[in-house]
C-alpha cells in the first residue's frame, strides 16, 4: 500500500511552516518532531517526542490538529482521521492493531464497511424501534426475532444498519462465520453457479448454508428471478431450521411485494418486521454532528441547522449537502472556518427552490453514484472494471435521455478528453436494452426506471 503521508511528510512540514499562521518557536518545538509512526487508506497515526509533550501532548492534538489535517489532505489530496501516540503508548497500540488487523480480515471476508457500525449510527425518533431489533439480534442468536425484516426508503440507513449487525456478531464472537451480500451479487453467484455445473452449485450451498449469519440487502431484486428465488428459499430453510441469524432488507415489507411465490412472502413475515423511516429535523442534526466529530470537522450550529433545514429527504443526501460543504470549504476557505456563505453556495443547486428540480449531469451523477455505492471520485476516475464502467456509461445514457447537455459536456464532467467515450458508453447501454427486449427481459430497463424517479424526486 502507497504511504502517501510518510512519502510526503517533509512537504506537509513545509505547508504548516509557511502557509499556517504558526509562529517560528511553536513550529520548531511542537510541529517539527513529529513523526509518522503508521497510516492505511483512511487514519494516520503521528508519534510525538515524549520529551516535547510530556506534560503538553493536548497543545498539538487540539490546537493544532486542524492544521496538520488541512495540510496532509491539501498535500495528499486525501481526508485522513488522525491519532497521536506517545513512545509509552507503542506497546499498547501495536498489541490493538494486531487485534483490530485480524478483525478488519475477517470483517473484509464477510463484506463489510469497516466505517458502518453501530457506533457511527445516529439513533433517532425514525429509527429507534429498527435499531433496538437489529442489537437484539446481533447480541442473542436464534431469538424470536430470526429473520430480521428491515425495510424503508433509499438512504434511510438500511445498509449502515445491517453492517452493524455483522460487525458487532464478530466483535463478540471470535469464531462467527458471518457474510454480506446484496441481491444481485446472489443473484449473479447462483447463475454462475448455475453456468459452471454441479461442483460449483456445491460450493455455492457450502459458502451460503455453513455460515452462524447471513444478510441479504435489497431483497426486492430477486423477486422475479425464478432460480434465484428458489435457491434462497433452500438456503433460507437450513439456515433457519439451525437456528442462524437471517437480515434481510427491502425498500417495502413483504405484503406489498408482487410476483413472489407465497412460501417465501410467508418466510419473510415469520420473524420482525421492522420500518427504517426518513429523519427528522434533530436526528438530522444529530447526524451532521456526528460526522464532523468523527471527520474532525469544525461547522457551526448555523451551518448545521442551515443544511439540515433544507435537505430533508434522506440521509444520504443529507452527507451528500455536508461533503459539499466541507470539500468548498477546503479549497476556498482552507485556515478558516467555514461560513454560511460557504454553505449557501456549496449548497445553491440543491437548495435554490428555482432550481431544486432541474435534472444536471451533476444530480445525475450524485444519484448513480448513491445507486452504485461508488464515490463520485471512483465514476469520474479512470477505472475500467465493470463494477464502476457500467454505472458510468449509465450515467452516460441518462445524462443524453435527461438533460441537454452536449456530449463533450457530459465528457468532462466525467474527466474524459473527448466525447468518444461518452458515444461508447451511450451505445452499451443502448444496445443492452435492446439485447433486453429481445429476450422478454427487463432488469436494466427497471433499474434505469428506478434511477431516474430517484433523479426526478
Amino acid at each position: 500500500m502507497k504511504q502517501l503521508v510518510s512519502e510526503n511528510w517533509d512537504s506537509i512540514l513545509e505547508m504548516l511552516k509557511n502557509d499556517f499562521e504558526i509562529k517560528p518557536v511553536i513550529f520548531t518545538t511542537f510541529i517539527k518532531p513529529l513523526k509518522v509512526y503508521d497510516e492505511d487508506d483512511n487514519n494516520v497515526t503521528i508519534l510525538l517526542d515524549d520529551d516535547v509533550y510530556q506534560h503538553n501532548d493536548s497543545y498539538i492534538k487540539g490546537k493544532y490538529h486542524t492544521f496538520i489535517k488541512n495540510s496532509i489532505e491539501a498535500v495528499t489530496g486525501k481526508s485522513y482521521n488522525l491519532k497521536f501516540i506517545s513512545k509509552e503508548e507503542l506497546d499498547s497500540y501495536n498489541t490493538e492493531k494486531s487485534e483490530n488487523n485480524q478483525l478488519r480480515e475477517r470483517a473484509a471476508s464477510a463484506n463489510l464497511n469497516p466505517n458502518y457500525t453501530f457506533d457511527t449510527f445516529v439513533v433517532g425518533d425514525n429509527n429507534r424501534l429498527v435499531t433496538a431489533a437489529a442489537i437484539s439480534v446481533a447480541e442473542n442468536p436464534g431469538t424470536n426475532w430470526n429473520p430480521l425484516f428491515i425495510y424503508g426508503g433509499v438512504g434511510l440507513g438500511k445498509t449502515h444498519l445491517m453492517h452493524s449487525i455483522a460487525h458487532y456478531i464478530l466483535e463478540n464472537q471470535a469464531d462467527a462465520r458471518v457474510l454480506y451480500v446484496t441481491s444481485e451479487q446472489f443473484t449473479n453467484e447462483v447463475i454462475e453457479a448455475i453456468k459452471e455445473g454441479v461442483l460449483a452449485s456445491k460450493e455455492f450451498r457450502k459458502k451460503y448454508r455453513n455460515i452462524d449469519a447471513l444478510l441479504i440487502d435489497d431483497i426486492q431484486f430477486v423477486i422475479g428471478k425464478e432460480r434465484t428465488e428458489e435457491e434462497f428459499f433452500h438456503t433460507f430453510n437450513e439456515l433457519y431450521q439451525a437456528g442462524k441469524r437471517i437480515i434481510i432488507s427491502s425498500d417495502r415489507p413483504p405484503k406489498d411485494f408482487t410476483d413472489i411465490e407465497d412460501r417465501i412472502k410467508s418466510r419473510f413475515g415469520s420473524g420482525m418486521l421492522s420500518e427504517i423511516n426518513p429523519p427528522d429535523y434533530e436526528t438530522r442534526m444529530a447526524i451532521l454532528k456526528k460526522r464532523c466529530e468523527l471527520e474532525n470537522e469544525n461547522l457551526s450550529d448555523e451551518i448545521l441547522d442551515y443544511i439540515a433545514t433544507n435537505v430533508n429527504s434522506n440521509i444520504r443526501e443529507l452527507e451528500g449537502a455536508y461533503k459539499k460543504v466541507t470539500a468548498l470549504n477546503k479549497l476556498v476557505n482552507v485556515n478558516t472556518e467555514a461560513t454560511l456563505d460557504i454553505a449557501k453556495n456549496a449548497l445553491k443547486d440543491i437548495i435554490n427552490p428555482n432550481t431544486k428540480n432541474v435534472i444536471t449531469i451533476d444530480s445525475i451523477i450524485d444519484v448513480v453514484a448513491s445507486h452504485y455505492e461508488l464515490s463520485i471520485d471512483q465514476l469520474c476516475s479512470t477505472n475500467r472494471s465493470n463494477n464502476v464502467a457500467y454505472p458510468r456509461q449509465i450515467i452516460m445514457y441518462l445524462c443524453k435521455q435527461l438533460t441537454p447537455a452536449s456530449l463533450k459536456e457530459i465528457a468532462s464532467k466525467l474527466g474524459k478528453k473527448d466525447h468518444s467515450t461518452v458515444v461508447h458508453g451511450i451505445k452499451k447501454i443502448e444496445e443492452d436494452l435492446e439485447a433486453e427486449k429481445k429476450a422478454n427481459k427487463n432488469d436494466l430497463s427497471n433499474k434505469l426506471d428506478v434511477i431516474t424517479k430517484l433523479i426526478s424526486s
